[in-house]
C-alpha cells in the first residue's frame, strides 16, 4: 500500500485528485493541504511514499518545499502545475512525471505506472532532491520547526550551525533552533560560498565572522559579530584564511 500526500492550493483540484487515487486499490491518501508550509509538517510527521506536489502555491512553492526535504529520506514526488514552462521544469529534474493541469485520469494512471515501478528506488528519490536545488540555485530561507510549527527564517540571519548526531542546532538572531538533518545536507542546501565549516561539526555563516584570536600550538578561536567564541580546529584553519584573504 502506497502512503500519497496532495498538495495543492486549489480545493477542486486536491478534490479530483484524491477521489481518483482512492479508487485504486494500492494507494491510501493520509493527508491533504493547500500549501507548502503545510505539506513540509506532514510530509516530517507521516514521512507518505509519495508527495503530489503543486509547483505555484502562494508563499513557499513546491520547488521550494522539494528543496527543503532530506534527500535520504525524501518520499517520491510527483510536481502538478498548471503552467506548461513549470511542468517542463520538472520533468528536466528527473522527477518521477509531473502532472498538467487539466489532466484527465488516463494522464493519472500512467503516472501511477511509473510510481509503481520506481517507488523501491531510494536513489531516485534522493537523485530528485539533488536535481531541485541545483535547479533552483541555494536556498535563501529555511524552513525550521519552531514549537509546534514551522517557520521560514532567511538565510543571512543564520550566524552558526553545530551539529549533533543527527541533528543541526542552527542560531539565527537571538533564536535557537534544533533541526533534524545532517550539516553537509544542510550546506549543500544554503550554499557553501555563504558558510564555511571551522569544525568537523560547526559551520559558521561568513559574513558574521568578527576576529580570529590565536591561542596555543597554532590553534584559534572565532569571534562571530555578536561576540560568541567558536573553537576553530586545525583541518579547517586554511581554508577558513583562504575564504577570509589571510
Amino acid at each position: 500500500m502506497m502512503r500519497a500526500l496532495v498538495v495543492d492550493d486549489e480545493p477542486p483540484a486536491r478534490d479530483k485528485l484524491r477521489r481518483w487515487l482512492t479508487e485504486q486499490n494500492d494507494i491510501e491518501v493520509i493527508a491533504e493541504v493547500g500549501d507548502g508550509i503545510s505539506a513540509s509538517q506532514c510530509i516530517g510527521a507521516m514521512s507518505p511514499d509519495i508527495v503530489f506536489l503543486d509547483i505555484q502555491m502562494p508563499g513557499m512553492t513546491g520547488l521550494e518545499v522539494a528543496a527543503q526535504l532530506q534527500a535520504t529520506t525524501a518520499p517520491l514526488l510527483v510536481f502538478v502545475t498548471a503552467y506548461a514552462d513549470h511542468a517542463l521544469e520538472a520533468f528536466d529534474l528527473n522527477a518521477i512525471d509531473y502532472l498538467l493541469k487539466p489532466y484527465d485520469k488516463e494522464r493519472l494512471l500512467k503516472t501511477l505506472d511509473r510510481v509503481r515501478e520506481r517507488i523501491p528506488n531510494k536513489a531516485l528519490h534522493a537523485k530528485t532532491i539533488q536535481l531541485v536545488r541545483k535547479q533552483s540555485g541555494d536556498t535563501h530561507r529555511l524552513l525550521v520547526p519552531d514549537g509546534e510549527k514551522l517557520v521560514l527564517i532567511e538565510r543571512d540571519t543564520i550566524r552558526s550551525m553545530q551539529a549533533d548526531d543527527n541533528y543541526v542546532h542552527i542560531r539565527s538572531g537571538e533564536r535557537r533552533y534544533v533541526l533534524r538533518r545532517t550539516l553537509q545536507d544542510l550546506l549543500a542546501q544554503l550554499g557553501e560560498t555563504h558558510f564555511v565549516r571551522i569544525h568537523k561539526s560547526t559551520a559558521v555563516n561568513v559574513a558574521e565572522i568578527a576576529a580570529l584570536h590565536p591561542l596555543f600550538k597554532g590553534d584559534y578561536e572565532v569571534q562571530m559579530r555578536d561576540g560568541e567564541n567558536l573553537r576553530l580546529s586545525r583541518r579547517y584553519k586554511d581554508a577558513l584564511f583562504a575564504r577570509l584573504g589571510k
